[in-house]
Order: structure tokens, then sequence, then C-alpha cells
């Protein structure tokens, strides 16, 4: 008794350490079951050490200790790398104990006797590191194993200590309950009874069957997945998604979808695109009709760059400032309307589309400027012909609408030069304002008068006095 003491401790320390190698699901394991002492292997006799330690493994109803009520219970921790570290309890009577004695009475034709030791009964604590192929192997049911351990064992009042190889095969039915079969040869070092027949420190084999339980794996969110290997541990997902849902089932996880609830497509980050443009529905002002991704998936039939519910002339190309139709050119004279200062009448691009006044048309005007007659040292005007000349020069110059004029007034030298100065100022002004009338825009007319310090002929002739009174008009550049 006093080494048990010793194992129990040093199993103790093991599994302290063991608890903080958790690493897979499931990792405590419980099983319970039967188990069976077969003490042939201590025997000795046979032709060789393998005779004689493995010969006769299943005689079952010559050798087998087996009874109804007893069984075994271990416990394990999955430490790592298809380890696992496990303690076992089993109990059992001794009734069959096998011993080589070719002289006693009863022996059978190789010399060995099967005698009941005193229904002694048998207690075995052990404990067990298990390495499993289960992963190896990639099988989910059939599950191998190899082991190696220490134990100790009761037999009656006599106790010692073993070394314990051995094999296992578990078969899942689920993922959490299995069928455990396990051989296991528990080898003792102590001498050997000289009575043959009585067990003391003998060597021999244990079977076990029975049922593991394993458990401790967490699913916070249920979905059959272990949080351990749950990419989203706290919602319900699909396997193949490490546990993140697919809520419309497109294959993209819902996380890393954009339109979660709606079947799409991988390539616009699982949302849908009902004219396949392209173009998500979400994003696309255009969802029902294949449209351009520049113009937000809406189509563009004259390819100006307006998208057809915002074209004006949807079938004809114009620029966007202008709600996609071309620009007018109301005179057909080559200059848009919006750049055209003279949009209804003709004219040339080098005056912005207006009429150019030229030197013709300035003497035309001023034949008629030169027939106006004003009274004597008077700004009104002389004869009844005259509204005629001016209304003449109000209808040219409304053809040059963006053409401006100034009316510029002289006089002969007969008078003092300050009153021949304000005459013809008078003069000028008079005419403007006949034009203003007219119609003809006031910002477009200026006025000048320059008495008498510009004449065209001589004042010493009463034909030349006549030339020196006159109204011009002139082209403001």
């Amino acid at each position: 008794m006093k080494h048990l003491n010793k194992i129990l401790v040093a199993v103790l320390m093991v599994m302290g350490m063991s608890s903080h190698a958790q690493d897979s699901n499931n990792p405590w394991a419980i099983s319970i079951g039967v188990n069976v002492v077969d003490t042939k292997a201590s025997a000795g006799g046979g032709h060789n050490f393998l005779d004689s330690h493995f010969s006769q493994p299943f005689a079952v109803n010559e050798n087998w200790n087996v009874h109804p009520s007893v069984l075994y219970l271990g416990v394990s921790k999955y430490v790592g790398d298809n380890f696992s570290f496990g303690l076992q309890g089993s109990v059992n009577k001794i009734v069959k104990y096998v011993s080589f004695a070719p002289t006693v009475v009863g022996h059978d034709s190789r010399g060995y006797v099967v005698k009941n030791p005193g229904d002694l009964m048998y207690y075995g604590v052990d404990a067990t590191i298990k390495y499993s192929f289960k992963s190896l192997i990639e099988s989910k049911r059939i599950d191998p194993d190899l082991h190696l351990g220490g134990g100790y064992t009761f037999f009656g009042t006599k106790s010692y200590g073993t070394i314990n190889p051995g094999v296992g095969l578990t078969f899942w039915a689920t993922e959490n309950i299995g069928l455990a079969l396990e051989i296991t040869y528990k080898n003792s070092f102590g001498e050997r009874n000289s009575t043959p027949t009585t067990p003391n420190e003998p060597s021999y084999f244990q079977h076990t069957a029975g049922i593991t339980f394993q458990f401790g794996g967490k699913d916070t969110d249920g979905d059959g997945i272990y949080d351990k290997d749950d990419a989203c541990p706290t919602v319900a997902g699909l396997k193949q998604f490490k546990g993140c849902p697919d809520t419309d089932k497109d294959g993209i996880i819902d996380s890393l979808d954009e339109c979660p609830n709606d079947f799409g497509l991988a390539a616009l980050n699982g949302c849908p695109d009902k004219d396949g443009d392209g173009v998500a529905d979400k994003d696309d002002a255009c969802p029902d009709v294949a449209g351009l991704a520049a113009l937000k998936g809406c189509p563009d039939a004259d390819g100006d760059g307006v998208a057809d519910k915002d074209d004006k002339c949807p079938a004809v190309s114009g620029p966007k400032e202008n709600a996609g139709c071309p620009w007018p050119d109301t005179d057909g004279d080559g200059v848009l309307d919006k750049d055209d200062k003279c949009p209804d009448v003709k004219g040339t691009v080098a005056n912005h589309g207006c009429p150019e006044v030229t030197s013709e048309v300035m003497d035309n005007v001023n034949i008629e400027a030169k027939n106006i007659y004003f009274n004597s040292g008077k700004s009104t005007f002389k004869t009844s012909d005259v509204p005629v000349r001016l209304d003449a020069i109000a209808l040219i110059i409304k053809k040059y609408s963006s053409a401006k004029f100034s009316i510029e007034g002289h006089t002969d030298s007969d008078g003092s030069e300050k009153f021949n100065q304000k005459l013809s100022e008078d003069r000028a002004a008079a005419v403007v304002n006949y034009l203003v009338k007219s119609g003809i825009e006031s910002s477009r007319l200026t006025s000048a008068g320059y008495g008498e310090s510009k004449p065209i002929d001589t004042n010493k002739t009463k034909a030349g006095k006549a030339k020196n009174r006159r109204t011009e008009v002139k082209l403001i550049k």
C-alpha cells in the first residue's frame, strides 16, 4: 500500500498539468463496462517466451475471470496532439488462476493447471496515456489506439505495481457515444510464489468492453459546431461556413454579405442584380433595365453621358448642361443660341452670332443722318421729312442689336464757340432721344457735340457752312 499513495499523487499531478492543454472538442470522457482478468501470461511453461506468455489469449472458459456484477470505471481528458490521459479503476473476482504444473494432478496436455485460489477479490487502479489514430486514418467512426501506463493491483491481501502496455478500438455510434474495447498486458516485477497455484505478483491480461461518453465541448449557439471551431460562436450557422450563418443561402456568410436577406452574387458581395448589368440592385437607379455602372445602372441610348431617365432627348446626343439635348441655332448662323448674342438674327462667328456692321451700312446710316435739319440756332427738327430719315436710321440700327453707336453733332462757325458747342450737344441728344423712343435701347446709344471744332468744309462760303452743319453716326467698337 505504501506504493499506492505515491502512484495516486503522481497521477493527480499529471492531471493537474494537463488541465491546461485542452484544445479539442469534448475533451472529457467517461467509460464504464465489464473487465476480464486472464492470469495465463505469468504461468510459465511453453516452448519460448512468446508461447509462455501469450499463448491461449482467448481461452474464455478455461482462463478468463468474469463476474456478471463486476465492472470498470474510467475517466480521461484530451491533452493535445491525439494524446489523452486517464485514470481507471476495476473490480473483479479471481476464481481461475493458471499455473504451469505438469506434475500436479489435473494438469492439461501442455502441463497447465487452473485452480480457484479462494475467490480472491481483485482491484486495479491504473493511469494511462493513450494515443488515438482516429485523425490519422481520417475516420469519424473507427478509433484505434495504443496506450501505456502504470498501476497498482490488489489480489486479496497482496498488492504490487505494474506497467501496462495495450491496444484499444472504439466504435463511435455518435460523436459523443462509443463502444470501447481494450486489451492491456499488465506486467509485474515481483518474485513468483514458490507455490505455483497461489497468486503472488502475477503478470496478466485485462480485457475491457464498455461504453464511452465524451463531453465538455461548448456550443453556445447550438448549431452543432463547438465554439473553438465556430467562427460565429454566438449565432447559429452552417458547418461549411465554420458555424457562420448564410440567411439568404447564396453561399456568402452574413458578416460578409452586403445584402444578407436577399440571394445575390459573390461578385457583388452577396447582393442581387435583376437586370444583370453588374450593378447591385441596392446601388442601381434603374434596377429593372440594364445600364452602365458610370450612370448607376441606367441606360444611355444616345451615348451622350446622360441617363435616358434624365435625358430630354434620349435618341439624340446632347450635352448634360442642356439635359441631353443638342444646343439649338435658331438663326442658323453656326453660333449656338447659348453663345449667340443675336440668336434670332443671322450673324457671324467672329461677331458672336450677330451681324457685322459694315462700312457700307454706316455709309447708308450717315446719308440719312446728313439730311436731318434743325431750326436755326435750335435743337428742334426743321423739315417734315426728318422723322422719315430718323426712322430709317432706327430701322438699320435695330438690325444690329449688339452694336453700339455714337451720335455726333457739328455746327458752322457762326455765333460764339460756346454757343455752338452747346447747340451741337443738344442736337445730338435730340437725335438720341428720338431713336430711343423708336425702340433702340438707350445703352446702345451715346451722344457728343463738337461745336465748330471739326469742320469738313470752309466756313467762308454758304455751301461750306451747310456741310459743316451736320449730324454723324459712328460705330463704337
